[in-house]
């Protein structure tokens, strides 16, 4: 459990190779259950719910009522329900500062040239049950919808052993915004709102993490609605210089194991005998934790210390690993900063564990995993809102233009794009 090694390139291209799912082999069967929700609608997913879940449920039963919705913030503590609220607020006070606007601008024969800017009119929120309840994904998927001013916000989320749903998840549903809740999971609920049912109406986008058949399914209905991002095990990358105490660094690679016996925990670093002290660390303090079982498999399975030559090297190596989460445990974090490319979310110093932007932080915890932060950018207002280009031209601009669009039609074959400009200026 987390071997020390030099990192290599070799090593580096292990690991990179070993960044698969297991969508390949899951494919046929979501394939299936997608087709069967288009065919049966409701029926399907009763028979999923009751096959996957073990819950056995009716039509009428689907959506959440308002009475269950109003009497779950009751059913929590005070403080908890006070934490979500400061979370609420931290997460929706950053997520408004990324509010784009309508602009316009006029040409200098009157042509008027813009970009529209609204929300989706429909959007889907996939919240993982099983394992453990996530509050804090409710809030982090329903929060930037709710703030691009999306009208309709759709929840699904697995049911519980008697049907019900996590309160907490339901107070964090009601507090965020969002407008419908129903009791579904797995590539069921994806394909119900993807292709819509009796209950749940269609929508245009899906967001949220799941397990491999989630994620397996939006990829498959991508196209038919938009998705948020590639999906797959948590990971995070600690890159430290020695400066910070090793047991930081040990639980925070504990913590990201903590998520799912496939998640990612590594550390690199140019110091041997401080990668020796985290190790050591790691062991101790995994000991007895309640969940101790599904992070010693992560660790075993997917842990790791790289050795590099220097703090550089070890910047470097970040990037090439391109995690969801990057902690720069080192004396100077600002000043490396400017150095860092390929990180879903960057966490400086030894005071910013992961876990604050997991929960109360602000920035979004849905983040670009398995090398995607290359090209992906976290969860946010953007991902809820289109952008539609807007073109006026008053009749002196066409003919201003007119001979330079005749020009490129007719070059690339397409007479009917040119006459379409010469028609309005009698020619």
């Amino acid at each position: 459990m987390l071997d020390i090694i030099r990192a290599e390139e070799s090593v580096l291209a292990g690991i990179l190779s070993r960044r698969q799912t297991d969508e390949e082999a899951v494919a046929p069967a979501v394939a299936a259950i997608i087709r069967d929700v288009r065919e049966r609608g409701d029926a399907a997913l009763l028979d999923y719910t009751g096959r996957f879940d073990g819950v056995k449920l009716a039509s009428g039963d689907l959506r959440v009522t308002e009475a269950e919705m109003a009497a779950a913030p009751r059913e929590l503590g005070t403080e908890l329900l006070a934490a979500l609220n400061g979370a609420a607020r931290a997460i929706e006070e950053f997520h408004r500062r990324q509010l784009e606007r309508s602009w316009f601008t006029c040409g200098p024969d009157g042509e008027v040239l813009g970009q529209m800017v609204s929300p989706l009119a429909r959007v889907g929120v996939y919240v993982p049950g099983g394992r453990a309840a996530y509050p804090s994904s409710v809030l982090m998927n329903v929060l930037p919808a709710k703030v691009a001013g999306v009208p309709e916000i759709v929840l699904v989320t697995p049911p519980g052993g008697d049907g019900s749903v996590n309160p907490a998840v339901l107070a964090a549903a009601q507090m965020a915004g969002a407008t419908e809740v129903y009791r579904v999971g797995g590539a069921q609920a994806v394909a119900a709102l993807a292709y819509g049912t009796g209950s749940i109406r269609p929508v245009d986008k899906i967001t949220g993490p799941g397990n491999v058949y989630v994620t397996c399914a939006k990829k498959q209905v991508f196209g038919r609605v938009g998705i948020d991002m590639p999906a797959g095990p948590s990971e995070v990358v600690v890159v430290g210089d020695g400066s910070v105490p090793a047991s930081f660094a040990a639980l925070d690679l504990i913590a990201q194991a903590e998520h799912d016996p496939r998640a990612w925990a590594i550390l690199v670093t140019p110091d041997a005998g401080w990668a020796q002290a985290v190790r050591q660390m790691v062991l101790e303090k995994a000991a007895g934790l309640p969940r101790r079982e599904v992070i010693e498999a992560a660790l075993r399975d997917y842990g790791l210390i790289l050795l590099t030559t220097g703090l550089e090297e070890a910047v470097a190596v970040a990037a090439r690993l391109a995690p969801e989460h990057l902690e720069l445990l080192v004396r100077e974090p600002f000043t490396w900063l400017g150095r860092v490319q390929n990180a879903g979310a960057v966490f400086l110093g030894g005071q910013a564990p992961v876990a604050v932007g997991d929960y109360l932080a602000g920035p979004n915890h849905v983040l670009p995993t398995a090398g995607a932060a290359r090209f992906c950018s976290p969860l946010g207002v953007y991902d809820f809102m289109r952008r539609t280009g807007i073109v006026y031209y008053t009749p002196e601009a066409l003919a201003r233009d007119a001979g330079a669009v005749g020009l490129l039609a007719r070059r690339e074959g397409l007479e009917a794009h040119a006459r379409a400009v010469e028609e309005r200026l009698g020619r």
